[in-house]
């Protein structure tokens, strides 16, 4: 009878892990302007796609600068195709980025509308400060809804951006879709790509051989998060 509890209990545990594998999740890339979330970790988004699973890139404002709004929302909707996710906005002004309590407000209502299971945030170290808003409203959103999401950080344009990115936790292997990635940031035209998409493949370069890969972007895992939904997707090699 031990036995026989023992072979049911792992039954059960084997096909919780089957269906748990199975699963599909919802990722939402939060970046300060439309391209960031792109040359940042649009290889795993186009990965995390072609899996099932739904990616929405949550945009801090819409870019708009020395280029008008509506280029830049196309660039954004043309690369969202590529990718197969979905653009989002959370309504703020380019290089204007507020961090106060009414917009932790909308900001949090924003992510909990979307209900996500992870959320990739911009590192909180960096030159831009649309980047650090991001980061800074992604993780009070994260506070506030009890930590129920894995929240993990990417870097982009280091150097450029990006400042002292801790050890990466999770490398995602991109080389498959390196050249998806790059259609994604080139879709972004009126922001100079061919320097900033050299800056990046740089990096993924870099993770590469770090990892044991021609390309793959790096993550780190905030502690506390309740689950790793980028090793349940089994993308990841931490």
């Amino acid at each position: 009878m031990a036995a026989g509890a023992v072979a049911t209990g792992t039954w059960a545990q084997a096909g919780e892990a089957a269906t748990e594998a199975s699963r599909k999740f919802k990722v939402i890339v939060t970046g300060g302007h439309p391209g960031d979330p792109e040359y940042g970790c649009g290889g795993t988004v186009a990965r995390l796609t072609a899996a099932g699973h739904e990616v929405v890139l949550l945009y801090l404002n819409d870019g708009a600068w020395e280029t008008s709004a509506p280029v830049r929302i196309a660039e954004a909707k043309k690369a969202c195709e590529i990718l197969k996710a979905r653009p989002a906005y959370a309504g703020q002004a380019n290089g204007h980025a507020i961090v106060d309590g009414a917009h932790y407000d909308t900001f949090h209502k924003i992510v909990a509308g979307e209900n996500p299971d992870a959320v990739v945030n911009q590192w909180f170290i960096d030159n831009h400060p649309d980047h650090r808003a991001i980061a800074n409203l992604t993780y009070e959103a994260w506070n506030r809804m009890k930590r129920r999401f894995a929240l993990y950080y990417y870097e982009v344009s280091d150097g450029e951006d990006t400042m002292q990115f801790n050890a990466p936790t999770h490398y995602v292997d991109i080389t498959a879709v390196a050249d998806t990635k790059k259609a994604a940031c080139y879709a972004h035209a009126s922001q100079n790509p061919d320097f900033f998409y050299g800056v990046q493949d740089t990096v993924a370069a870099f993770r590469g051989i770090s990892s044991g890969y021609k390309r793959a972007e790096a993550f780190v895992m905030q502690t506390g998060s309740p689950r790793d939904v980028l090793a349940m997707t089994g993308l990841t090699n931490r």
